[in-house]
């Protein structure tokens, strides 16, 4: 496909809002684009191509669509939050089949500024791995369709990396946005709490944010989503911190993504930042009430149908209904953490540290397979983000350009600088471009 498929979302807002192109021509480029490689992809649990079509011509009828800041881009939204006129499935055969009486507070945020939803896209059941499978299919990556897209926002991903869509809704609970953004070589980005409406599932660590091709797509929809503006400003010289080390005691972090970080942290202090390398002192604690929350998080969202999910599933949430009865989350938890991390941002700004800690696994469907698999799989691959949800602090994977698949750095900075993060990961790739697409899927 040529013209405005694979471009980025503020070329195309910009052009529908100044009527060089409609959003009905827009997104139908755009759902040709679906049609020839939802098959080997699998992003999509439904694509709205009627529904959408329709949508676009109403943004083109709107009397404000010349002040919509993202008039007439194609967007997905992860299949986890409510749409009108829609089932929310939530990744599982056995969620219920009736559909959404009204939008998501995000969704409706995004309609209001002109976006179009053209689909709802895959995860795994209930959320819960960082890989997609579930019984809508296999999600795969389109750097290589051997391997997952991540997850659990990986047909969120998968969707804006293949150029699908412009740029897409996750939601983040231990890292669900920035694990398959790091995946599939995209931004993502989780605010903090609070931020964006309708977060605090899984006792408050998930939130909603954006994966994107650009730093400017990934701050214009955030935006939108929290209701504010990014001008994306030069941060000026920060105190940057670097870490290579997992969390967690004997997690060994894949040498491709300890160079990352490494030639990352070099290109900045190029840039005149003070980067110092230092490890947080992670508490010892800190693994195993993670596993609590990973574990309680659905059990307490599984409802009444648990036992007509997938074997998995059911073994994770009885889990998780073992440890609320231990020892569940705490109200306590976060402020404990970050106790026993302030030293390190009194002295900081941002963190750079790896977002993946291995190579993404084979894309398989893992649901019907032992959980031991899943839970072994997902602890070696993406052991590096859940901290940052228990802290709630801002945190983002931005794109490392090497050979091969994706390579990534996660961005973390203080609660309330989101504007910080976006502005020093838009200065990285201003510095050191990536490649927006996965190469079998660019327009180019």
């Amino acid at each position: 496909m040529t013209g405005w498929t694979g471009q980025a979302a503020t070329r195309i807002a910009a052009a529908v809002r100044a009527g060089q192109v409609s959003a009905a021509a827009v997104v139908a480029e755009h759902l040709a684009q679906i049609s020839a490689h939802e098959a080997e992809v699998g992003a999509f649990v439904r694509v709205r191509a009627e529904a959408a079509a329709a949508e676009a011509a109403a943004v083109d009828a709107r009397p404000d669509r010349a002040d919509l800041p993202l008039a007439g881009v194609p967007v997905s939204v992860k299949d986890v939050i409510p749409v009108a006129g829609e089932p929310m499935r939530a990744g599982s055969a056995a969620t219920p089949a009736a559909v959404s009486g009204e939008d998501h507070a995000v969704v409706a945020r995004l309609r209001a500024a002109g976006a179009v939803i053209v689909g709802l896209t895959n995860l795994p059941e209930l959320a819960i791995y960082p890989f997609t499978d579930s019984a809508y299919g296999i999600t795969r990556n389109p750097w290589d369709l051997t391997r997952t897209a991540g997850g659990s926002s990986g047909g969120a991903a998968a969707s804006v990396a293949a150029g699908m869509v412009a740029a897409a809704h996750g939601t983040d609970g231990l890292g669900s946005v920035r694990i398959p953004a790091a995946a599939c070589g995209l931004v993502g980005v989780k605010p903090g709490p609070g931020l964006v409406p309708g977060g605090g599932g899984w006792f408050g660590l998930s939130e909603s944010g954006p994966l994107a091709t650009t730093v400017a797509d990934a701050a214009l929809m955030l935006g939108v989503l929290a209701g504010t503006t990014y001008p994306l400003e030069e941060p000026g010289r920060l105190r940057i911190v670097v870490s290579d080390r997992a969390p967690g005691p004997g997690i060994p972090v894949h040498t491709s993504y300890v160079a990352a970080v490494h030639e990352t942290a070099a290109l900045l202090a190029g840039l005149g930042h003070s980067v110092t390398d230092e490890d947080p002192a992670y508490p010892g604690w800190l693994t195993s009430v993670l596993l609590s929350y990973w574990t309680a998080g659905p059990a307490s969202e599984a409802g009444p149908r648990v036992a007509a999910m997938e074997a998995r599933t059911r073994r994770h949430v009885l889990a998780g209904r073992q440890v609320l009865r231990a020892r569940g989350p705490r109200a306590a938890d976060r402020e404990r953490l970050r106790t026993a991390l302030a030293p390190l941002w009194a002295r900081y700004d941002v963190l750079i540290m790896p977002t993946l800690a291995q190579p993404c696994p084979p894309a398989l469907r893992y649901g019907t397979r032992s959980w031991s698999r899943s839970l072994v799989a997902a602890l070696r691959f993406s052991p590096m983000t859940g901290g940052w949800n228990l802290a709630g602090y801002p945190a983002a994977s931005v794109p490392v350009p090497g050979d091969g698949l994706p390579r990534s750095v996660q961005l973390v900075t203080t609660p309330g600088r989101e504007d910080l993060l976006l502005a020093l990961a838009a200065q990285l790739e201003k510095a050191r471009p990536w490649p927006r697409l996965a190469p079998a899927y660019s327009p180019a």
